[in-house]
């Protein structure tokens, strides 16, 4: 699993406090996509489960690391939703906590990692919940959320927060230059349209999303100037969330431009788009397609069984129809 410079500090933080015998049995990492949470744990987990510990590091030789290396130590548990299901359920959380009141079977931490913790029913929270308020001995909860604002705030007030914030921008540049073979503009385009997370970034400058999102800026330069309905192809795709999100950065970036902020852009790679909606809309169109954009994106994301392409179409005849495009004087 790849390890980012970025995770050095909270690591040494959290294992700090273990060394002096006052961390909080439940950790809850607020991280953005791309910001290495999953590795941060892992890494976490092998030094609870680590016999023979060289200070903030794992040995690696114990039976402890080696079945940590493995992926099958019998003490350290992943609870997520099972494939093709969005709801982790009560019977999940019961089988594990469980296991947990039992007497680790190498003798040694328990450890319990939640991928997203919003993937937790209302009645597998208060399960969790009530794990969390008596909590077994040597027993550590890693709960990881996108937004933990979502969560039961009952849930939230049992853990201790810690939040990966993005390293700076300018560091974050030299860690891409060093994994990507693009020009630095499309460095820091991809860098900004990722909240500032460098593995997210990395992700997006793969051929497929990077492709799609320059699809998707030629595809809007075109439905602005002839039919709004030519962007549904470049917007309808399994990922129309993650579209939708580009299509906000752009309208953003636009009212940067109109307040003559063009030095703060995002698409800084896509600037004839960037222009063109500054041009073609008013500040206060602009604003309002914000915002009805951004309610589209959240139908898609927590509307069970919404149908996608209506959404979208619907969306656009809206935006067609309500937004009427403007010169700007």
């Amino acid at each position: 699993m790849n390890w980012y410079p970025w995770l050095n500090q909270p690591y040494r933080q959290v294992i700090g406090q273990h060394q002096e015998n006052r961390a909080h049995h439940a950790l809850l990492i607020q991280a953005m996509a791309g910001m290495g949470d999953e590795a941060l744990v892992w890494g976490m987990s092998r030094w609870l489960m680590c016999q023979q510990r060289d200070g903030l590091k794992s040995c690696g030789q114990c039976h402890g690391c080696q079945l940590m290396q493995a992926n099958t130590h019998p003490d350290w548990y992943r609870l997520e939703a099972e494939k093709g299901k969005s709801t982790l359920g009560i019977d999940a959380v019961r089988q594990v906590t469980e296991k947990m009141y039992h007497f680790g079977q190498q003798g040694g931490a328990k450890v319990v990692w939640l991928p997203d913790a919003a993937q937790l029913s209302e009645a597998a929270a208060n399960a969790l919940l009530k794990t969390l308020e008596e909590p077994p001995a040597n027993s550590w909860f890693f709960l990881s959320s996108r937004d933990p604002s979502r969560l039961l705030a009952t849930l939230r007030s049992r853990c201790m927060a810690l939040h990966l914030t993005p390293p700076d921008e300018g560091q974050s540049l030299l860690w891409l230059k060093k994994h990507a073979s693009h020009d630095e503009q499309m460095l820091l385009a991809a860098l900004r349209l990722s909240a500032g997370a460098p593995g997210a970034a990395l992700s997006l400058l793969e051929n497929g999303p990077w492709q799609a999102r320059q699809k998707l800026c030629d595809a809007l330069s075109a439905a602005l100037q002839q039919d709004i309905l030519q962007l549904l192809p470049a917007l309808n795709a399994d990922d129309a969330a993650a579209r939708i999100g580009w299509l906000l950065s752009l309208l953003l970036d636009a009212m940067k431009w109109q307040q003559h902020a063009g030095q703060w852009l995002s698409n800084i790679d896509r600037q004839d788009v960037v222009q063109l909606l500054a041009g073609y809309f008013s500040a206060s169109a602009l604003n309002s397609s914000l915002q009805d954009w951004m309610r589209c994106r959240e139908q898609l994301l927590h509307v069970a069984s919404v149908n996608r392409e209506l959404l979208l179409t619907d969306q656009l005849l809206s935006w067609a129809d309500k937004q009427k495009p403007a010169l700007v004087g």
